[in-house]
C-alpha cells in the first residue's frame, strides 16, 4: 500500500505505463486497486517487482522525477550482479539513494545504468579517465555535464572540448566557411550536451569569453592546459601521435576525459587508432580511470542496443 494518494499516479505512470513496463521485464501481472498493488507471478519475479516499486516510490517521495527512463534505469540497476549469494540488487541502493549524480544550475543528472554510476564516480576521483563503448551510452553527455558542474562549482576555470576532424571519409577542407563554420558540424554533439546542461545565455557568454573552448584536436598541439576540464570526444579517430600529443597537454589542477568507441574508427585501414593503443599501454595504471560500456548500457531507443549486438556478432564471425 502506498500511503500518499497524490503521488500514486506518478508511480503508476500515464495509463499505468510504468506498471506495464515492469510486468514485461519480470513476467508478472500487476493489478492496481487504488493505492494498493497486487503482484502475481513466480517467487523471484515477485521479489524483483516489489524491489523496483519500492525503489521508484522512494525516489518519488524524495521529490525526484520518475518517468519511463527512470523505470528502465531501476530495472538495469536491479539486474546488476555482484557475485554474492543473492546475485541481484547489489546496485539498486545506488539508484535509490540518489547520492550519485551530476548537478548543474540547469538540471540534475542521475545515472541510468550501473556503469554510468561508476563513470560518474570515476570522473570525480581521477584526473584522467577513459570512457569507451558503443554509441548511446552517455559517455560524452556525462563528461560534458561533469565539466559544467565543476566549472560552476569553481573547481576548474574553463572547459576545453575537442574532437579529431575526421568523419566517415569526409575532409574538413571541402566544407564552406571559416574555421568555426567548418568545425561546427563535427562539434554538434558537444554543443547539444552543453545546451542541455547550461542556460543558453550563460553558454553564449562562456564561449565568447573562452571559458568554454571548442576546437579541433590539431589545435591542442604545443599547449599546456592548466585548471581546465578537457574532453577528447570520438577519440577512436585520433592517430597514435595525436593521442600522445593530447594526453601530454594535461596541466596542473586539470581533469581530462577521453571518450570513444574503438570499434567505430573512421581512420584509413592502415592507420592504428590512438585510442586502442592508449588503452593497451595505460589500462594497468591505477591512477587512470577506465570505464568500458557495453550494449547493455545503451540508453537510446531499444533498437540501438539490438543493432549494436548484431554488428558485434557479425564482426566476431568475420574474425
Amino acid at each position: 500500500m502506498f500511503e500518499d494518494n497524490r503521488l500514486v499516479p506518478v508511480l503508476y505512470g500515464e495509463q499505468n505505463a510504468h506498471l506495464h513496463k515492469i510486468e514485461s521485464a519480470f513476467g508478472v501481472k500487476i493489478v492496481s486497486r487504488g493505492n494498493q498493488l497486487f503482484i502475481m507471478g513466480k517467487g523471484p519475479a515477485i521479489s524483483n517487482t516489489r524491489q523496483i516499486l519500492e525503489a521508484l516510490w522512494s525516489k518519488i517521495q524524495q521529490g525526484q522525477e520518475v518517468d519511463t527512463h527512470t523505470v528502465d534505469a531501476a530495472i538495469r540497476f536491479l539486474n546488476e550482479r555482484d557475485g554474492g549469494e543473492n546475485g541481484n540488487g547489489a546496485k539498486l541502493h545506488e539508484f535509490t539513494s540518489g547520492d550519485i549524480s551530476i548537478s548543474t544550475r540547469k538540471k540534475k543528472i542521475q545515472p541510468r545504468t550501473p556503469l554510468q554510476a561508476d563513470y560518474m564516480k570515476t570522473m570525480r576521483g581521477s584526473n584522467l579517465v577513459f570512457g569507451v563503448g558503443p554509441a548511446g551510452t552517455g559517455k560524452t553527455y556525462l563528461a560534458v555535464a561533469q565539466a559544467v558542474a565543476m566549472m560552476e562549482g569553481g573547481e576548474v576555470e574553463r572547459i576545453i572540448l575537442t574532437r579529431p576532424a575526421v568523419e566517415a571519409g569526409e575532409r574538413i577542407g571541402f566544407l564552406p566557411g571559416e574555421m568555426k563554420e567548418k568545425m561546427d558540424p563535427y562539434m554538434r554533439p558537444l554543443y547539444d550536451a552543453l545546451h542541455d546542461t547550461m542556460a543558453a545565455e550563460k553558454l553564449v557568454k562562456s564561449i565568447a569569453s573562452e571559458e568554454i573552448e571548442i576546437a579541433p584536436l590539431a589545435f591542442m598541439r604545443g599547449r599546456t592546459l592548466n585548471n581546465a576540464f578537457i574532453i577528447l570526444d570520438e577519440a577512436q579517430n585520433a592517430t597514435t601521435m595525436q593521442m600522445l600529443m593530447f594526453l601530454t597537454r594535461l596541466g596542473e589542477s586539470s581533469r581530462m576525459v577521453v571518450t570513444g568507441d574503438p570499434s567505430q574508427t573512421d581512420l584509413p585501414k592502415h592507420e592504428k587508432s590512438g585510442l586502442s593503443e592508449a588503452l593497451e599501454i595505460l589500462s594497468g595504471d591505477e591512477e587512470i580511470g577506465l570505464v568500458k560500456f557495453t550494449d547493455k548500457d545503451v540508453v537510446r531507443h531499444p533498437l540501438v542496443s539490438k543493432i549494436i549486438k548484431a554488428y558485434d556478432a557479425k564482426r566476431k564471425k568475420d574474425k
